[in-house]
């Protein structure tokens, strides 16, 4: 759903990218605008026309330039916004940079149960075999103290957990961190192993977002 949502966004940016076109490159020729009104070919008469005319083209040219980058501007953000349970964010340090800070984040909550189970890097499993990846580091982590009571009574729930997070770069350079809400673990993988959700999610909410948060801003 993430790629096609991505695709999306780029056909209706294509698009927009158009229609401004096409507005805009109304030509600047009154008799053009105004064909459908009768006249009597004194020039005088489009004087005025002309002048209204133009306004009116270059006021088109502004709306339609301002929805358009309006829509771009969202699309942009969207792109990688929440998807199916994913949650994303853009990071303002390196990848490894980002991976350091969001390992010490959870560190830090080692008293309430959190702690780093491993790192996965997929750029040295490509390097392996000879083909070249973009940054995609997947840091492992969760709450034993809090799971594992969950997980003696629901085994296969252990095939999605622990939780994980992927810190990633675009081809433009950018560096993201996505991880699956705590919505997505407790309503969706939970129900999936016929596991017992806690009463409510908003404490794990809130600590993946303090976490994701320390990591990338």
């Amino acid at each position: 759903m993430h790629w096609l949502w991505r695709s999306t966004a780029t056909e209706g940016r294509r698009l927009l990218r158009i229609l401004l076109l096409r507005v805009c490159a109304v030509s600047a020729d009154p008799r053009e605008l105004i064909g459908q009104f009768p006249v009597s070919g004194e020039l005088s008469r489009f004087d005025g026309y002309e002048q209204w005319s133009n306004n009116m083209r270059v006021t088109k040219c502004l709306f339609v330039g301002l929805a358009v980058s309006l829509v771009m501007s969202v699309t942009a953000i969207t792109t990688y916004a929440a998807d199916d349970g994913l949650i994303t964010k853009p990071s303002r340090y390196s990848v490894k940079e980002t991976v350091a800070r969001f390992e010490a984040a959870v560190k830090q909550r080692e008293a309430a149960g959190f702690m780093v189970f491993t790192e996965i890097d997929h750029v040295d499993a490509a390097k392996k075999f000879g083909l070249d990846l973009r940054p995609r580091t997947v840091i492992v982590f969760g709450n034993p103290k809090g799971g594992t009571p969950v997980m003696v009574k629901t085994p296969l729930l252990a095939i999605d957990l622990p939780a994980k997070a992927l810190v990633w770069e675009d081809d433009e350079g950018k560096v993201w961190l996505s991880y699956n809400s705590a919505d997505y673990l407790y309503k969706t993988i939970y129900p999936r192993h016929g596991a017992v959700p806690p009463p409510t999610t908003a404490p794990f909410a809130q600590a993946l977002d303090e976490m994701s948060d320390y990591a990338t801003k």
